[in-house]
């Protein structure tokens, strides 16, 4: 059984908020205090960042499922609401290709169902490149910035410093296995479309990492759908109030 870390404030409804690539739980601290009013969120550590360790070299969306299946079992973790984070978007939809009859609703935020072009697979691989010639801290400082707007990158520099630091909490394993795990991912727009509980879909119109066209050609397969105006990738910094109302609205609707 692999370890997975995780902090859970409050009680009730749980709501699990998974981080994405380059993230650690913890990012969801402000989040956390505010849901925990009414709901009880838990936020794990995914394989390879963070406390959690990678429990072997190689690692498949699928196997992190299983892994994350167990470790919701075990600290009875029921009918959960996900909600995932770009990487975390990818992990809820494989969760719930694993165990849709056992999860309440699910939440893309800057995520999506489909599987890479050949564009983004070629991105993975010069990722995959760069982390083997320059390491995590290199990687991450260059990564975290882009993720932002570019209206939003002056505004919003604390942040970004704080998501560089935490990033850095990442293994390089980690980085590698789960970027292989991305590039790989197969699509799972009919799982989505399949599942027939509540589906949230929350995008950024200036996601340079999940192109709003695509967000917009899944919007039939969900029960709510959000665009951010002007907002990158990082909705939850760049746009804070307004996806914590989302996601609070979504989940009292739907608990």
């Amino acid at each position: 059984m692999a370890s997975v870390h995780f902090f859970e404030k409050g009680q009730g409804q749980p709501l699990v908020l998974i981080h994405g690539f380059c993230e650690i739980g913890v990012m969801w601290a402000d989040f956390a205090e505010e849901l925990s009013r009414s709901f009880r969120v838990i936020c794990p550590d995914l394989p390879g960042f963070g406390q959690s360790p990678l429990p072997q070299k190689q690692i498949s969306l699928e196997e992190t499922a299983v892994i994350l299946e167990e470790w919701m079992e075990e600290n009875s973790i029921h009918d959960p609401i996900l909600i995932g984070h770009s990487l975390g978007g990818y992990v809820c939809l494989a969760l719930l290709e694993l165990m849709s009859s056992k999860i309440k609703g699910i939440g893309l935020f800057h995520s999506t169902s489909f599987a890479d072009d050949l564009e983004k697979k070629d991105i993975r691989n010069r990722t995959l490149v760069f982390l083997k010639k320059n390491g995590v801290e290199k990687f991450v400082t260059s990564f975290i910035p882009p993720l932002f707007s570019e209206e939003h990158r002056s505004q919003f520099q604390t942040e970004i410093d704080r998501a560089v630091e935490q990033a850095k909490q990442s293994t390089l394993e980690g980085l590698i296995a789960f970027t292989e795990a991305m590039r790989d991912r197969k699509d799972r727009f009919e799982v989505l479309k399949a599942f027939s509980g509540p589906k949230l879909m929350i995008a950024g119109t200036e996601d340079g990492a999940v192109r709003i066209e695509r967000s917009r050609q899944q919007k039939e397969a969900v029960t709510d759908y959000f665009e951010l105006e002007g907002t990158g990738h990082m909705g939850m910094i760049e746009e804070k109030q307004k996806s914590l109302e989302i996601i609070r609205d979504f989940c009292l609707k739907n608990s």
